[in-house]
């Protein structure tokens, strides 16, 4: 078993109890390595069709977790560690060019599929603003780009024109994806006409509502996780992400993608988080930009759905037949509930970034 020799290069040393999937993430592999002497490690495979330059990843990761250990302190998040072999290697690769680490447990939490409550969205928002703030420190430049072009969308579009102009439409849900992305072509490019203009930072990359861990027992996030895709980027890119994801308040695997609602209310609330711990990071382009934003990297995500769809789903995992499709339809009905109440919410923005 693949994961026994990964535990053998990280701790020859020490017996394993058990060895448990952690998460349902989209793209690695993660196990909670319970030890015989009573404490727990997590233990993950990176997907090799994703992250191509497991190098690039884990020195980034190794800089920012670096980083963040350095300046935490009282009240501050508490963010994972990576960890090392008796020889000092945090990243091990297979046989079969897998590349496995090891990084410590953050106990008596847990991960939301989905937001239950508006004061869960403005502890996200403190919590997104608080790393911002930390990872503001780095300089961008240092880090590496594990994956090139992503979040500029107007390459996603170029990638599923390459591949869909031969493909006939199978069904009506086909058909209407692609009239969505006709009726989206002239958005695509927004950000990148704007990135003189706004924030560029170290970012998260995927700040989605599963990425964040809250207290066992309390509506509190303690943590971020999953640092895979930190990079140089935009901080609309994080944020914009991050409220796509938590106002979603059906989740992003539910079985009614027509009925998918962005919630208003749930976006004041994390915003009203973020600005109080980071609102100052934010150029007046990105407090103009943000709403728009937000609708551009569902319709982006949508776009990347469909087009693994298309392709034989080489990204995403699925579970079964149809089940990217399933998740572009939820995120381009996500879109259209964005852009319908794109007024209320610059609205919204406006009077939380004139309280202050």
């Amino acid at each position: 078993m693949d994961a026994i020799t990964a535990l053998d290069f990280f701790l020859p040393d020490s017996p394993v109890h058990r060895l448990k999937p952690l998460g349902q993430g989209n793209i690695n592999d993660t196990w909670r390595v319970e030890l015989e002497n009573g404490s727990s490690v997590v233990l993950q495979r990176l997907h090799p069709s994703v992250f191509r330059d497991p190098a690039a990843v884990m020195h980034n990761m190794r800089v920012v977790t670096g980083h963040l250990s350095r300046n935490a302190g009282p009240g501050m998040p508490v963010f994972f560690r990576l960890l090392a072999n008796p020889q000092g290697q945090d990243y091990f690769l297979d046989a079969a060019g897998h590349c496995w680490r090891l990084l410590s447990y953050i106990a008596h939490t847990r991960t939301l599929d989905s937001l239950e409550n508006r004061h869960q969205a403005q502890e996200i928002g403190v919590l997104l603003g608080r790393f911002h703030l930390l990872v503001a420190g780095i300089d961008p430049d240092t880090l590496a780009d594990p994956l090139p072009d992503f979040h500029i969308t107007p390459r996603y579009l170029q990638h599923f024109d390459a591949i869909s102009g031969t493909r006939r439409c199978e069904n009506a849900q086909e058909t209407w994806c692609y009239s969505v992305i006709e009726a989206q072509r002239n958005t695509v490019d927004l950000l990148e006409q704007a990135r003189n203009d706004v924030t560029r930072q170290v970012i998260h990359g995927d700040p989605k509502t599963a990425n964040f861990l809250f207290a066992a027992d309390k509506d509190r996030a303690v943590s971020l996780i999953d640092f895979d895709t930190v990079k140089p980027g935009l901080l609309l890119h994080d944020l914009a992400d991050c409220l796509r994801s938590c106002c979603n308040l059906q989740g992003e695997a539910h079985q009614d993608p027509a009925g998918t609602v962005f919630d208003p209310d749930y976006f004041q609330a994390l915003l009203s988080g973020y600005l109080r711990q980071g609102g100052h990071l934010l150029t007046p382009t990105d407090r103009g930009l943000l709403v728009q934003a937000v609708g551009l990297i569902s319709f982006e995500l949508g776009l990347r759905f469909f087009t693994d769809h298309l392709v034989g789903d080489r990204y995403f995992k699925v579970s079964r037949a149809g089940q990217n499709l399933q998740r572009a339809l939820v995120q381009f009905h996500l879109n259209r509930s964005i852009r319908t109440q794109q007024l209320d919410l610059e609205q919204r923005l406006k009077s939380l970034v004139q309280k202050g």
